[in-house]
């Protein structure tokens, strides 16, 4: 199968459709960083880069030994918050870069398509009160698709993260749609969780301002997963850890794991920008919070960099520990700076880490995708939003 991954980030999409034997021969991105990094990991496939909605003629941009033979088209297409005309609604996705999406997908009918987003994209309404997800799921039927959604949880397929996210996919509705069967089913169950130990404790100890951009492992892999991880890696790439303050370090040392800033003492609490004498009295429950290191972590979102602390170290996590987490193997090597100030515009380390798809979800994904369509001959019709698939999610909350 060939795979176009639109807006691709930094790779995770394309990465686990690739462990899945699904390579990407086409991907888009708009963001520097995250492109050079997608062509560090990804050399064999061709990378639009820029704006999705300035593509004209798919065929000119895509190989044509492939332009008849795409069989899916996957992508995170931001819905939520984007709008191409500040006089619409923005939270309607036929004024957002959904449709560009759906304008690929109409353009080369391929197999089938996987489209992800935060779940909050569930309970989003246009100004008029029509449900988006209805919007979406009507705009795909009317370009002759069938589909459905469901939310997954990245620690049920080994991702040592509760991460969940919606994944609505669809398939050309010449072949049957069976929803029960084209979305995976837990692969793993909670008490079998990888946790942020099993995932990051064989990486160099690192203090706060240590590291380099290369080193050797420390000890021996620990678990499967750290076998895993280190699969065809040379060694240990983007472990450097951010600079602290001693003030700040103080303060990580009297957090203690499910804690964050809001459970420091005055002493401890953060000060106004400009003017260090002051108190700021902002408390923000995710920032600076010490994981459970017998857990899987919580979502490492775009931010992380300031979300956690490591669980047995004094300081935020590193690029490469929040890539662990993410499910990115060791040799996937992250390109750009590791940080950016609020004004700069290309897409950090952590931010590229943070916005990506998993890929070890990606990858069950994308098995179960190729399965459905090699046992295709035998899929009969069936739908019910994969009501098995919530209510294992609603179990993992408990």
């Amino acid at each position: 199968m060939k795979i176009i991954d639109l807006f691709s980030g930094c790779g995770g999409m394309s990465l686990g459709f690739e462990m899945a034997g699904l390579p990407t021969a086409v991907a888009s991105e708009i963001d520097e960083w995250a492109g050079d990094t997608f062509e560090k990991n990804h050399p064999h496939t061709k990378l639009l880069r820029g704006d999705i909605r300035d593509i004209k003629d798919w065929n000119a941009l895509v190989p044509s030994a492939i332009r008849n033979r795409v069989d899916g088209v996957v992508g995170g297409p931001p819905c939520q918050g984007f709008s191409l005309s500040g006089s619409r609604d923005r939270h309607d996705p036929r004024n957002s870069l959904f449709m560009d999406f759906l304008r690929c997908v109409g353009h080369f009918r391929p197999k089938f398509f996987v489209m992800e987003n935060v779940p909050g994209l569930l309970s989003m309404k246009t100004a008029d009160g029509s449900p988006v997800m209805d919007i979406i799921l009507g705009e795909f039927s009317k370009t002759g698709y069938k589909t459905s959604y469901s939310v997954l949880n990245a620690a049920w397929f080994g991702a040592p993260q509760l991460r969940e996210r919606v994944f609505i996919i669809g398939v050309d509705s010449k072949y049957p749609y069976n929803e029960s069967l084209i979305f995976p089913r837990p692969q793993i169950q909670p008490d079998d969780y990888v946790t942020v130990d099993m995932a990051v404790s064989d990486l160099p100890l690192i203090r706060a301002g240590e590291g380099t951009e290369r080193q050797e492992y420390q000890m021996p892999p620990q678990n499967e997963y750290q076998k895993w991880a280190r699969q065809s890696s040379t060694g240990v790439f983007n472990h450097v850890a951010m600079r602290h303050t001693e003030r700040l370090v103080e303060r990580f040392k009297i957090i203690k794991a499910g804690q964050s800033v809001a459970h420091v003492p005055a002493e401890h609490s953060a000060l106004k920008r400009g003017n260090p004498k002051i108190k700021s009295g902002k408390v923000y429950g995710q920032n600076n919070m010490r994981v459970f290191p017998n857990l899987p972590s919580p979502t490492v979102a775009a931010s992380f960099q300031s979300n956690f602390i490591h669980p047995h170290l004094n300081r935020n996590f590193t690029a490469r520990e929040g890539a662990r987490l993410q499910s990115f193997p060791d040799h996937y090597i992250f390109m750009g700076r590791r940080t950016t100030m609020s004004w700069e515009k290309s897409l950090s380390q952590y931010q590229q880490i943070g916005n990506a798809v998993p890929p070890l979800l990606a990858k069950a994904i994308a098995e179960n995708i190729g399965q459905y369509f090699e046992t295709i001959d035998s899929v009969s019709e069936d739908s019910g939003h994969c009501r098995s698939l919530q209510m294992a999610l609603l179990e993992s909350r408990h």
